[in-house]
């Protein structure tokens, strides 16, 4: 099978030839015809097998027919890193159509955003936000879009876009086609995207799994111990370009100079970064100036960098998608890949749910010295305390097999006993009080004084 059977326009078949695509990927031997057609799509593959090109192809020959100068396509991605790669792939596609297109993201200034939009474009690449307050400024209209494409929805739904697009929505036509991309969809958010699609065509990619490329190593260290087990792997391992995911942002940027300072051409990428120097990490690593990014989860979406050869999750993801994703910038377009993955034993829940999902058990790998023998296996119930015993524990936080915080059994001192062993109290007499407070009220009235304590 090649391109050749979709019968493109020669000057979208010249793009295709400029950017090397030869064999289409799956996703875009079955999403190509339909969107060709006409239909609304639920698309569902894994990241890195061509998402991008199966909705901007079509998408272009169908522009080809009909007005220019006016918006007439509409993306919306969750980040601005996998807004500026779509846009960055729609241009490469349609140079020679003269089809144009727009990034339009916050964080940077919104009149250039304007200026190009006012000069005649046909795509714009938008995040919600940014896309929400120009139409808000009336700074353009989307009544002339013919395709909507929401991109990674279910990052856009999970992360709480559900009410933005909404909003978007309401600005558009209302006949548009609808396309949905992306790696994986829960069931819930699939119920959830099937409501603003008109009879949609399911293309699913075997989307819950990681790309069978990859080869996935599991490292057991304890947390003080993340950073020279990392140091260590490096400098035994032959490693082209390699992508390491921590969980914060402040971690992301204290490893990546902590790399800088033990020789590594290294860089981070995380939201604390403006846009400009996000933008700069990002280039750097794609050309090869820094050979380790060091980033949160904002790049584990949408950021086609070719020649990753090893992922390295720092820090284990909270999610079975985000792993997907994370370990899906590398083994792309049939490339092979390492990622290896650092969990301690607070990670054994997560780290059992990758696994059911991988369908195997990772490869466990030790380094004496560095790692360590942790079972990730699910506790048996042979020495558990049962459900009813769990309550008594947990009752009013008292410990099991007790009464107000007595010992039980045959030899336990019966209560009386053990409140004649305690020190006696000290009492005051019944009514002191009372005579206090009379004889300070009396010293009052005499002398204009109150003593509280006479």
């Amino acid at each position: 099978m090649s391109f050749t059977q979709f019968d493109f326009h020669p000057k979208i078949a010249a793009g295709i030839k400029t950017c090397n695509y030869e064999t289409p990927t799956p996703i875009q031997a079955k999403a190509i015809p339909a969107i060709l057609e006409g239909r609304d799509i639920l698309g569902l593959a894994q990241t890195g097998t061509g998402k991008t090109a199966a909705f901007v192809l079509p998408i272009l020959q169908r522009l080809l027919k009909g007005p220019r100068g006016k918006i007439r396509t509409l993306i919306v991605a969750p980040t601005r890193e996998l807004a500026e790669q779509i846009h960055s792939d729609i241009t490469k596609l349609a140079r020679q159509t003269g089809i144009r297109s727009v990034a339009v993201y916050g964080g940077v200034g919104k009149f250039p955003q304007i200026k190009k939009i006012r000069g005649g474009v046909e795509i714009v690449v938008a995040c919600p936000g940014r896309l929400l307050d120009h139409l808000s400024d009336k700074t353009f209209n989307l009544a002339k879009v013919d395709h909507l494409v929401l991109d990674e929805a279910d990052h856009m739904f999970d992360m709480g876009f559900l009410p933005d697009i909404r909003r978007i929505l309401k600005y558009l036509p209302g006949d548009q086609q609808t396309l949905l991309f992306s790696a994986t969809m829960p069931g819930e958010i699939r119920h959830l995207a099937e409501d603003i699609l008109n009879d949609p065509v399911r293309v699913q990619i075997a989307h819950s799994r990681p790309t069978a490329t990859v080869a996935q190593k599991l490292f057991s260290v304890e947390h003080n111990r993340k950073t020279s087990l990392l140091k260590d792997i490096m400098a035994k391992t032959d490693m082209a370009a390699t992508l390491i995911f921590t969980r914060t942002k402040h971690r992301a940027e204290s490893l990546a100079r902590q790399l800088h300072k033990a020789g590594y051409a290294a860089t981070s990428l995380q939201g604390n970064l403006s846009q400009q120097k996000r933008q700069q990490a990002l280039n750097g690593f794609k050309r090869g100036q820094f050979k380790v990014l060091v980033a949160t989860d904002i790049a584990a979406r949408g950021i086609d960098v070719s020649g990753i050869s090893h992922v390295i999750n720092y820090d284990v993801p909270d999610t079975v998608d985000a792993f997907t994703h994370r370990i899906g910038r590398t083994g792309r377009a049939s490339c092979t890949g390492e990622a290896f993955t650092f969990a301690g034993r607070e990670d054994g829940k997560i780290i059992n749910q990758i696994e059911r999902t991988l369908g195997k058990k990772m490869s466990r790998n030790n380094i004496p010295g560095l790692t360590e023998e942790i079972s990730f296996r699910k506790p048996s119930g042979e020495g558990q305390p049962s459900k009813k015993s769990w309550h008594k524990a947990k009752k009013n936080g008292r410990p099991a097999g007790r009464s107000n915080g007595r010992p039980a059994g045959r030899f336990a001192k019966p209560a009386v006993a053990e409140k004649q062993e305690q020190p006696p109290a000290r009492h005051r007499k019944a009514g002191s009080r009372q005579k206090r407070r009379r004889r300070a009220a009396l010293l009052e009235s005499r002398s204009g004084t109150l003593f509280l304590n006479p």
